[in-house]
């Protein structure tokens, strides 16, 4: 079973500086809502550690790898719950110029058994997590 949230945003500022702020996870404490400790090796195969806490949802720390990393165009890491194949989630960050600035769009895939169970967390605070901490870069990028 998969599921897919996928949201986005265009944020009025280079991919540069939008890039900067992304993948420098060590500052998600001073600016980001949703995953508010980060930490770890910021490059492919390397493992972060990281607390989510989604509005209105129950708080997680997990432990992801990064899968994928294009400068200033995709930071995507995969974490697990407990075993790979119960609950999986990819998430992707992607950065596109256009011509307001640069468009974020930010998305998890969802696979494994408990993702039928999982559901409408994943559609309610789960989402909502991806829209405060996509709004919250916005402002952290227009601050800098």
């Amino acid at each position: 079973m998969r599921h897919r949230i996928s949201t986005q945003i265009d944020i009025p500022a280079g991919i540069d500086d939008v890039w900067h702020h992304l993948i420098g996870i060590e500052a998600y404490a001073q600016w980001n809502p949703f995953i508010v400790r980060a930490g770890g090796d910021v490059e492919v195969g390397g493992r972060l550690e990281m607390r989510m806490e989604p509005p209105g949802g129950s708080a997680m720390t997990f432990r992801p790898r990064i899968t994928e990393l294009t400068h200033i165009a995709v930071l995507e890491w995969l974490g697990h719950l407990g075993v790979p194949g119960v609950f999986d989630g990819r998430h992707r960050f992607e950065l596109h110029a256009v011509e307001s600035g640069t468009r974020l769009i930010h998305s998890e895939t969802f696979s494994g058994v408990l993702v039928p169970f999982l559901r409408r967390t994943l559609d309610g605070p789960t989402r909502a997590g991806f829209l405060a901490m996509n709004e919250a870069l916005a402002e952290r990028v227009a601050k800098a």
